[in-house]
């Protein structure tokens, strides 16, 4: 229990034990002046009665400040749930977006990439071509050489063809 809470139940408890103690002194008689009218009644019972209504007051404020509190409460609850809820949309578009983008930038790539291999293909078929046109014109010289030489040693006397021996 809290101090405030403990010393209101003392203090209610205080005027309980006051007033059942002294009932004979609450209950007597006397004269009590409201300004305009005098009359006779038990002062004591009269103040007893306003502290009651008194506490009675009190304790609706309490309950109405807290229900008020409670309510205040739970619409803040209720906004700041919307909020969170629009956040977390906004973060999952933020997500979406990014994929989006990420897939772009990935396409983006894998094209690029693509068509990189197919410029290397073509420098490469276009190499090997050069190659075997290069291959083939050697191969052509050493065919016509080997031409050449064979019609003039045909035309060459026998004897002046050194023998293979002497190689």
């Amino acid at each position: 229990m809290h101090l405030r809470s403990l010393v209101l139940v003392l203090t209610v408890l205080a005027i309980a034990a006051l007033a059942a103690l002294n009932w004979p002194a609450l209950a007597a008689p006397t004269l009590v002046s409201l300004g305009v009218v005098v009359f006779d009644a038990p002062l004591g019972l009269i103040m007893l009665g306003l502290t009651v209504l008194l506490g009675i007051f009190f304790l609706a404020y309490v309950l109405s400040l807290q229900g008020s509190v409670l309510l205040e409460t739970r619409r803040h609850n209720k906004e700041m749930h919307a909020q969170r809820e629009l956040a977390d949309k906004a973060e999952a578009s933020r997500f979406t977006d990014l994929r989006t983008f990420l897939d772009a930038q990935h396409q983006q790539s894998h094209a690029n990439l693509l068509a990189r291999i197919d410029q290397l293909e073509a420098r490469l078929v276009a190499r090997a071509a050069e190659s075997d046109n290069s291959t083939a014109a050697y191969v052509g010289q050493l065919e016509h050489q080997l031409r050449t030489r064979n019609s003039v040693d045909a035309a060459a006397p026998s004897a002046s063809r050194p023998s293979p021996s002497a190689y």
